[in-house]
């Protein structure tokens, strides 16, 4: 495990899910960010980056797996759900998850230049929107950081 702190065992099996889908991203030249949705330790939905493969900038990996998460409950509300994606949130996908009313994110690397969890930006958590979420940072952070740097250095 790459933190000191105590993690749940539940949020690092789904981390880990998430992070078998970056890599899924990875390989078909996407950045390598992957989601899934869970509620009551059962996946919904799961997604990857696919803005290059679908031509749409709006494929985040948490916009994808929300998008799915909805058509699987057949509701755009996600109430009692928990997001882990492998990179803090934009504010894109942040205002997305507020609306789709997810209970929690667990997020695993920071994105220090547009992160909406509290690094750039804090639009996660923030009690100026009638819905809340609950986040939680850092999950298996050295692995997704990681595999984000691997993937940069290699396109330079």
């Amino acid at each position: 495990m790459s933190n000191s702190i105590t993690v749940d065992p539940r949020d690092l099996r789904w981390m880990q899910h998430a992070l078998a889908l970056a890599v899924l991203a990875e390989e078909k030249g996407e950045v390598p960010v992957g989601a899934v949705i869970v509620r009551n330790d059962e996946l919904i939905a799961e997604g990857w980056n696919q803005p290059v493969l679908s031509h749409d900038p709006t494929a985040h990996a948490e916009v994808v797996a929300l998008r799915a998460a909805g058509l699987a409950e057949k509701n755009y509300r996600l109430l009692d759900t928990t997001l882990y994606v492998t990179l803090e949130p934009c504010v894109m996908c942040a205002g997305a998850i507020i609306h789709a009313r997810v209970g929690r994110v667990v997020y695993g690397a920071t994105d220090p230049r547009v992160g909406a969890a509290g690094s750039a930006f804090s639009l996660l958590g923030s009690e100026q929107f009638n819905h809340v979420v609950e986040v939680e940072g850092g999950v298996l952070a050295d692995e997704c950081g990681e595999l984000l740097r691997r993937f940069f250095r290699a396109r330079r």
